[in-house]
């Protein structure tokens, strides 16, 4: 494991090398989208596996994430199941949605993690905006890391196209899904 970085890379707080797993008991997928074109709707994914590979150079690691979508989880089951339907994420045919990673590279103080993101039988080159959060030794003998990541989608480029306009104009839900992640990570031994 090593702390040291490339020169002009900014610094990350207790930096490791290392292989990396989400926590799913501390970290969340969720999503925002448009509502009724005055509010939004909010959810998460509650079954997922991210992995995280931290090289020498941050911009050397790679990021690759599965999401099960039968796992989304709105707070409302009927509209969780209309969402798994065919009209939206059409689970029984693509019951996984899939990032990977393609390069990550700074913007100033901050990253960006380039990749590919498969949703719906569609694969689209879609950048994450990352904040790392920093590493550090937990009460358990092991190591964290947390990561922050913001993106966003839209619906249509994935082929989810289901569109209910409403008298006056306008549509019940949007196009636009804002993607927010919070990862804290476990380094695997």
């Amino acid at each position: 494991m090593s702390d040291n970085l490339s020169l002009n890379v900014p610094a990350v707080p207790g930096y490791l090398t290392g292989t990396w797993k989400a926590d799913p008991v501390h970290s969340e997928i969720a999503f925002s989208v448009r509502h009724l074109m005055v509010s939004k709707a909010r959810g998460r994914f509650t079954a997922y596996d991210v992995t995280l590979v931290t090289g020498e150079d941050p911009r050397a690691s790679t990021v690759t994430a599965t999401i099960d979508l039968a796992s989304i989880d709105t707070g409302n089951e009927p509209r969780d199941e209309h969402l798994r339907s065919a009209d939206y994420l059409d689970v029984e045919s693509y019951p996984t949605m899939t990032y990977r990673s393609t390069g990550i590279r700074q913007t100033g103080d901050g990253w960006v993690v380039d990749g590919d993101l498969t949703l719906h039988g569609v694969t689209r080159q879609v950048p994450l905006a990352v904040e790392a959060n920093g590493f550090r030794p937990d009460p358990f003998g092991g190591q964290r890391a947390g990561f922050s990541a913001t993106t966003q989608i839209n619906r249509h480029d994935f082929g989810v196209d289901l569109a209910i306009p409403m008298d006056g104009g306008g549509v019940v839900v949007g196009d636009k899904i804002s993607i927010s992640l919070e990862i804290e990570a476990v380094l695997q031994k």
